[in-house]
């Protein structure tokens, strides 16, 4: 890139002339930088961009490597695979790259949320909803990333950052591999972190997209546990295990976790590339999947067409008036059948009584035969005080929702609503899924009956847990249009 003429080195911060770092001069449009990572390849700093008013990240070529021209050469590759894809999803965007006086350097979008490697040394394993989300996230950058021909080669919680909306962008292709630029690597040298390898990678063999795959596996098994599945004391242990050792359950170290993600991990984490999910979307999609069978509420119906207002409230009063014709049967069936009864019964105290009801309904009549048992002449028996009987257990919220669940499914919306409403009060500020699920329910109820209370609200929390779902958009978006103006 051009840079203006006349630099000169003084203290970082000042501006309107060069800022030196590390005795490498940034062109002056970059002020006040801050460092905030240093890794493997280099420094990142955090700066301001005069010119555009904005917080950039800048990243530079260690000292160390810099005099290596294939190292050097590598470190602009990364730039120009990833400026290959900046309008690509959750991926991080290059805006300059610069070589000035020996010291390559790339300015990069400042993401300050920091990285899911924090999130997990803070706070260990992460709510479900919220790695799903994450893990989607990633999985749309690495599948656009593919889609390019590029292999990433060293996905890992430290290199998924967070932006201010606490969504993931995949960051540091520094080992990343351009199909159409050759390879970065000599064959038998080994790229990327050992927690995080794939066998192929660990055996010094060409990485690919399935490696990836296999990394993205490896953080959702960190993400829902809060370790990786073959920690070791050393790294080449690490790396070896990868290789050879089994797969242990997810569900065995976290005990909250049902069995149904075991296998979801296991394709995700196979030895064999082949064997393993043909997308990162894929696999997470199989990862959802697995948690929704297992809370066995997550099966959605179409929404029944929102009925206009005017029929919705007729509705009330036909079925008013076809209660008032139903109880007006059962008083005439009371009545006749009393009148039976004063006549004397010919046969004796002794012999069955029959009994004849007519019913009159609207349009319908019907006569019903009756024969009741005899009375009997046996003494009564002893009168003894009531035996207590154990009550039975009360259901958990979680409970309440399955049963709610299925009687929405079979379209009996108003008894289903008292245990949905039941079901996220109990579980509600949980983020457990199960809380998603009751509070998408509830609002799917209440709109099949033609409410419009608090269904968005609902709609949003079931968002905030288990993130971005298709049946929450169109749910979303049904309300929105029939509840206008509620």
């Amino acid at each position: 890139m051009p840079f203006r003429s006349g630099l000169r080195r003084f203290r970082p911060g000042n501006v309107g002339q060069a800022v030196v770092v590390n005795g490498t001069i940034l062109p002056d449009r970059y002020r006040n930088p801050e460092r905030i990572a240093r890794g493997g390849m280099g420094e990142v700093y955090r700066a301001e961009d005069r010119d555009l008013a904005r917080l950039v990240a800048i990243k530079l070529l260690a000292d160390r490597f810099a005099e290596n021209d294939a190292i050097r050469r590598r470190f602009t590759r990364e730039a120009l695979a990833v400026a290959r894809l900046s309008n690509a999803p959750n991926t991080v965007t290059i805006f300059d790259v610069g070589d000035h006086q020996g010291r390559p350097y790339i300015v990069m979008e400042y993401l300050p949320g920091g990285s899911l490697a924090d999130r997990l040394e803070g706070d260990g394993a992460q709510p479900l909803g919220r790695s799903l989300e994450w893990l989607g996230q990633a999985a749309a950058a690495l599948d656009a990333a593919h889609a390019n021909g590029i292999v990433h080669r060293d996905v890992k919680p430290g290199n998924l950052l967070l932006d201010d909306d606490r969504r993931v962008k995949v960051a540091d292709f520094g080992v990343a591999s351009a199909a159409d630029l050759g390879s970065f690597t000599e064959a038998g040298t080994v790229l990327g972190t050992a927690g995080y390898l794939a066998p192929e990678q660990a055996r010094g063999e060409r990485a690919t997209p399935a490696s990836d795959l296999y990394a993205l596996a490896v953080v959702a098994f960190e993400l829902l546990t809060g370790k990786r599945p073959f920690e070791r004391a050393s790294s080449t242990a690490e790396a070896m295990a990868h290789v050879s050792a089994p797969i242990p359950p997810a569900s065995d170290v976290n005990r909250e976790l049902p069995p149904e993600v075991d296998d979801v991990l296991a394709r995700g984490l196979a030895k064999d590339p082949e064997h393993r999910y043909p997308s990162a979307s894929e696999f997470v999609h199989a990862l959802r999947d697995a948690l929704d069978r297992a809370a066995g509420t997550t099966q959605v119906g179409a929404l029944p067409p929102a009925r206009p207002a005017r029929e919705r409230r007729k509705l009330p009063l036909l079925l008013l008036l076809l209660g008032a014709g139903l109880l007006a049967g059962v008083l005439a069936a009371t009545l006749l059948a009393g009148g039976d009864d004063e006549t004397p019964n010919p046969t004796g105290p002794t012999a069955p009584q029959t009994v004849k009801e007519t019913v009159t309904l609207p349009g319908t009549t019907v006569v019903q035969t009756v024969t009741t048992a005899p009375p009997t002449t046996t003494a009564p028996e002893p009168t003894t005080e009531p035996q207590p009987t154990t009550a039975p257990a009360a259901e958990n919220p979680a409970q309440l929702n399955d049963r709610g669940f299925e009687l929405m499914q079979a379209g009996r919306y108003e008894e289903a609503l008292p245990l949905f409403e039941q079901a996220v009060a109990g579980l509600a500020g949980t983020g457990e899924l199960a809380e998603a699920y009751a509070s998408y329910n509830l609002a799917f109820t209440r709109r099949a009956l033609g409410r419009c209370d608090g269904v968005l609200a609902l709609l949003e929390r079931s968002e905030q847990v288990q993130g971005e779902r298709k049946e929450i958009s169109r749910l979303r978006k049904e309300t929105e249009r029939a509840c206008e103006g509620d």
